[in-house]
């Protein structure tokens, strides 16, 4: 199946489970070509669970929702050890994150302990037990919820654990005419079952052909002159690292494959800058009592800096 081909087509079958929210399918299609991972900060209630498990059902991928609680425990991601009776040997237990796709819902509700028993399966792609390490399914996607106006017994995700997420999107409510489809077409029964319509393998394929997009040099340092900019804005404390400049760069190459093309523009960069840097900045408190909050300082860098001409 071409590229196009199939991500039209796993768009479509999205579509059957999820209505409206095109954009955001787009840009989680775009993590997931970029074996990235994602947060979503919005309330309950709007089809977070849903468009997860309506793309993990796309692409015949295994699919596990945790539900974060302060009593989970590391060893319920990772894993654990048990011993046989009969042998006397250890057996590895696999935990909750041994699958492709992983919703950890309500992520910031479980203590900073559990939160980082993820740190080592997102970056790595493995889990460690007991000096055993274990190897997780390829592909690997972790997509985080959190609930931005409650705060109450949370524990704030820590710089170095929002930074391992390449973007961070907001779904919204419903307009009038989507939320009148919505009732229209599940007022009376539950969600269609979706039958999948790529692969894993296609998957794997496609994030394969993101590594051969090329990102010219100009592209490159409009890259680097916004994250520069971040560094020095007297507003922030904290701008983007070169991890974030990474995840950048192959988050613009991932959506020009999206699109057909086979090379990164400048306007794929402008696209993408606000959900995959938006989260990983830090505004200092004065600013934030101007309502100068990271999303509003990073949106008038991007506004101020022209786009790159080729000469």
């Amino acid at each position: 199946m071409e590229n196009r081909e199939c991500i039209a087509a796993i768009r479509e079958n999205v579509a059957k489970a999820m209505i409206g929210k095109e954009e955001t399918v787009d840009l989680m299609l775009c993590t997931m070509l970029c074996g990235g991972h994602l947060l979503v900060e919005d309330v309950p209630g709007i089809g977070k669970t849903t468009l997860v498990s309506a793309l993990a059902r796309s692409m015949a991928l295994s699919f596990r929702r945790i539900q974060f609680t302060p009593d989970l425990m590391p060893s319920d991601i990772t894993g654990f050890t048990m011993p046989d009776i009969k042998t006397g040997e250890f057996n590895y237990v696999a935990g909750a994150a041994m699958c492709q796709v992983v919703l950890a819902d309500e992520i910031n509700r479980a203590s900073p302990k559990t939160q980082s028993a993820l740190l080592e399966a997102m970056q790595e792609g493995q889990v460690t037990v007991d000096g055993v390490t274990h190897p997780l399914p390829r592909p690997f996607m972790v997509l985080a919820t959190q609930n931005p106006v409650e705060f109450a017994g949370t524990y704030p995700l820590p710089e170095a654990q929002l930074d391992r997420f390449l973007m961070c999107l907001s779904l919204g409510y419903p307009s009038t005419e989507e939320e009148m489809a919505i009732l229209e077409r599940f007022g009376g029964a539950g969600a269609p079952q979706l039958s999948s319509v790529a692969s894993a393998q296609d998957l794997l394929t496609l994030q394969s052909q993101v590594d051969g997009v090329l990102c010219a040099p100009l592209v490159m340092e409009y890259i680097i002159l916004l994250a520069n900019q971040t560094r020095r804005h007297k507003d922030l404390q904290l701008g983007v690292s070169p991890r974030g400049s990474l995840a950048l760069m192959r988050a613009a190459k991932a959506w020009a494959l999206m699109q057909g093309r086979d090379y990164v523009l400048p306007d794929d960069v402008q696209r993408l800058v606000m959900p995959v840097w938006s989260h990983r900045l830090t505004a200092r408190p004065e600013a934030l009592l101007r309502e100068m909050t990271p999303r509003r300082i990073l949106q008038n860098i991007v506004t101020a800096q022209p786009l790159p001409v080729q000469k």
